[in-house]
């Protein structure tokens, strides 16, 4: 086992060598990459797809929304009713909303809850979606514009030289279709 390690080791030393050898031999001048950067972020804000999603997802929760607005609404005056009345009720009607004040709190923030959960994880689905067809025009744009590669996320820094966010946004936006 011991002889296998130290095996393992010299093999990826003399590859890391190998290859030092080689970039010291052959100039970077010599290889002819074409390598191409994408703005991830830009492209995620300005691709009309993404106002698409949104409108869907606006669209698909409104009603439910609407319900969650109305509740708080019975339930503020369901309090206002309780603290403007509170000390001219009878005891058991003041503890009988009490108890329907406290349950329909809890009702409310267990549907907000529930609301936010199916809300985010609708959201994370478009959301994926979108980057689905970005990575789709990427690699449609790469191909036909012969890239070797083309960079996405965590990239620091490309200068416009390499920067084909324009292009695939350009693609994107004759892809979309209302």
């Amino acid at each position: 086992m011991v002889r296998l390690n130290k095996l393992y080791k010299l093999i990826a030393l003399g590859g890391i060598f190998l290859l030092g050898c080689i970039m010291i031999v052959t100039p970077a001048e010599a290889v002819d990459l074409k390598i191409g950067a994408v703005n991830a972020v830009k492209l995620l804000d300005e691709a009309p797809q993404k106002g698409a999603a949104l409108e869907r997802l606006k669209k698909e929760f409104e009603a439910r929304n609407r319900e969650l607005v109305a509740k708080q609404k019975e339930l503020r005056e369901l309090e206002d009713r309780f603290n403007r009345d509170a000390a001219i009720m009878s005891e058991a009607d003041r503890k009988a909303l009490e108890r329907d004040i406290l349950n329909q709190n809890r009702d409310l923030k267990r549907d907000q809850e529930i609301f936010r959960e199916d809300y985010n994880i609708r959201r994370n689905e478009e959301f994926r979606k979108l980057q689905e067809e970005i990575a789709k025009a990427i690699v449609s744009l790469a191909e036909r514009k012969k890239y070797d590669l083309v960079v996405y996320e965590g990239v620091i820094y490309a200068s416009d030289k390499v920067d084909i966010t324009a292009d695939v946004l350009k693609l994107l936006k004759s892809q979309y279709k209302p």
